[in-house]
C-alpha cells in the first residue's frame, strides 16, 4: 500500500461560519482517514505500507496527531505489516519536535544523509527493496532523485520520495526532478508524495505514481475530489495492477455552471441540485463541502443580473440542503462571469459605453499599447510607502486584468442603479 500527505490534524481554518457540526467533522477528518488507511491495509493483508512524506501538517506536530499516528503503526505492527516512512517539507526530520521515542517493530523511518536501500522479507524471502530519503530541512531544493541507484537490490525495487516532478506550479518546488531523472534511477515503482492529486505519471518501466493526499483540506488546487491511497499488486517482481482506494472522510468538490446556458435563476438552482445528487452518489456516504462557480459572458437577461443579486444564491443553496443525509455544506459562490451586459448591443450604440468597449478591445489586441496604458493610468503615487506592491502585470495577466476592469466598469454603467 502506497500513501502520502496525511497532514494529520490539519487545522481547517475559517470553516466555523458553516455551522457547528462541520467544524467537528473536519477536526477529526485527517485522523479518521489515517484510521481507514490502517484498517484497509490490514484488511487487504498488504505485505508493507510506504508513506511518502508529510505525515504531519507542520513542524509543531501536535500531540494528538502523533498519538493517533503511533496507534495506527502499532496496529500494523501487530498485524505483521511492515511500514516504511520518509518525511517531507511539512514535517522535516530536523525541525519541530517528536513525542515518539521509539517505533513499533517493523516500522522504519529513512534518514536524511543519504538514500538507504532496505530489503523487505516475507517468510524468509526478499520480496522488495525500498530506497528512500527524508527531508532534513523544509527548504530542500536539491534534486534527490539523482541519488537513487538500484545497486544489487533484489525483489521489486521501490523508490520512496517526496518531490515535485515536472515543476508542478500548484506545489512548492521542493526536491524538483523530471520524469527522465526518475527513469534513470532504474526503480520499478516510484512511490511519490507532495502533489495532492492522485496521478499515474508513467504506467510501467518504471511506474511513477503520486498517491495524492489522504484527505482533502479545502478548496485549494489539488484538494477537490476523492482522496486516499494506492494498492499495488506485484507478480514475479513486476507491478501487475495499481488501484486507487478512496479513504477520505469529508470530500471537497466544486460545481461550475455556465450561465449562458440557462435563462432563469431557477434553472441555476436545478442544475446545482442535480450536481449535488451526482456528487452524493459518488461520495458513498461522505460529508460534502461544496463551492459553486458561475461562469459565462452573462447578458442583460442572465440569471442573477448583477453580482449583488448573485450573493443571494448562497443562502438558497444552504437552505435547500439543510436536511441532506449525509451532510452537505455550501461553502461559497464564486462569480466569474465576464460581464453582465450585452457587449454586442453596446458596440452598436455609439455612446460612452461603446467607446469604453472599443478602447478595451483595441488594447487587448495590442500588448504594447496595453502595457503603456497600464503604466500611464495605474496610480503608483503611493508605491514608495509600501514594500509589497506587486509589479504591473504583463502578457495574459494584463489582458485578464483588462477584461475584469471592463466587466466592472460596464456593469456599473449599464446594470447598477444610477444615483
Amino acid at each position: 500500500m502506497h500513501a502520502s500527505d496525511l497532514h494529520l490534524d490539519t487545522p481547517f481554518e475559517g470553516i466555523a461560519r458553516l455551522g457547528p457540526d462541520l467544524p467537528e467533522a473536519l477536526r477529526d477528518a485527517t485522523l479518521m482517514a489515517w484510521d481507514r488507511l490502517v484498517q484497509e491495509t490490514i484488511r487487504r493483508n498488504a505485505a508493507f505500507l510506504v508513506i511518502a512524506g508529510d505525515i504531519y501538517d507542520g513542524t509543531e506536530r501536535g500531540i494528538r496527531a502523533q498519538g493517533r499516528f503511533l496507534q495506527g503503526l502499532q496496529k500494523l505492527s501487530t498485524a505483521r505489516i511492515q511500514v516504511f516512512i520518509v518525511h517531507g517539507n511539512h514535517d522535516p526530520v530536523e525541525e519541530g519536535w517528536t513525542a515518539i521515542d521509539h517505533w513499533p517493530p517493523g516500522v522504519t523511518v529513512f534518514g536524511t544523509e543519504r538514500v538507504q536501500a532496505l530489503p523487505v522479507a516475507v517468510d524468509g524471502k526478499t520480496i522488495a527493496t525500498i530506497h528512500g530519503i527524508s527531508y532534513g530541512r523544509r527548504e530542500t531544493t536539491a534534486n534527490l532523485a539523482h541519488h537513487f541507484r538500484p545497486g544489487k537490490a533484489t525483489g521489486i525495487k521501490i523508490g520512496l520520495l517526496h518531490c515535485n516532478v515536472g515543476n508542478n506550479a500548484d506545489h512548492p518546488p521542493f526536491s524538483p526532478c523530471s520524469l527522465n531523472d526518475l527513469c534513470a534511477a532504474k526503480m520499478d515503482y516510484w512511490a511519490l508524495g507532495h502533489v495532492h492529486r492522485h496521478q499515474v505519471l508513467k504506467d510501467g518501466k518504471p511506474w511513477v505514481v503520486y498517491a495524492g493526499g489522504l484527505q482533502g483540506r479545502g478548496h485549494l488546487p489539488g484538494e477537490h475530489g476523492p482522496k486516499g491511497a494506492v494498492m499495488v499488486e506485484v507478480d514475479d517482481d513486476q507491478v501487475s495492477q495499481v488501484d486507487f482506494v478512496p479513504l477520505d472522510v469529508v470530500r471537497f468538490e466544486e460545481c461550475t455552471i455556465d450561465t449562458d446556458k440557462v435563462s432563469e435563476s431557477g434553472e441555476v438552482l436545478a442544475a446545482l441540485a442535480g450536481a449535488v445528487q451526482a456528487l452524493q452518489n459518488e461520495a458513498e456516504g461522505r460529508t460534502l463541502v461544496l463551492r459553486a462557480r458561475l461562469t459565462g459572458s452573462g447578458g442583460m437577461l442572465a440569471p442573477f443580473g448583477n453580482r449583488k443579486a448573485a450573493d443571494g444564491l448562497l443562502g438558497e443553496l444552504r437552505q435547500n440542503v439543510q436536511a441532506a443525509e449525509p451532510m452537505v455544506y455550501w461553502d461559497s459562490v464564486i462569480d466569474e462571469r465576464v460581464t453582465l451586459v450585452n457587449l454586442e448591443a453596446i458596440a452598436k450604440r455609439g455612446d460612452f459605453s461603446a467607446e469604453v468597449l472599443a478602447l478595451a478591445q483595441k488594447l487587448e489586441g495590442d500588448e504594447r499599447a496595453l502595457e503603456i496604458f497600464l503604466q500611464t493610468h495605474c496610480d503608483l503615487s503611493m508605491a514608495d510607502q509600501f514594500n509589497d506592491l506587486p509589479p504591473l502585470p504583463e502578457g495574459e495577466a494584463a489582458k485578464k486584468l483588462l477584461r475584469e476592469a471592463l466587466a466592472t466598469g460596464l456593469e456599473a454603467l449599464e446594470v447598477e442603479p444610477q444615483s
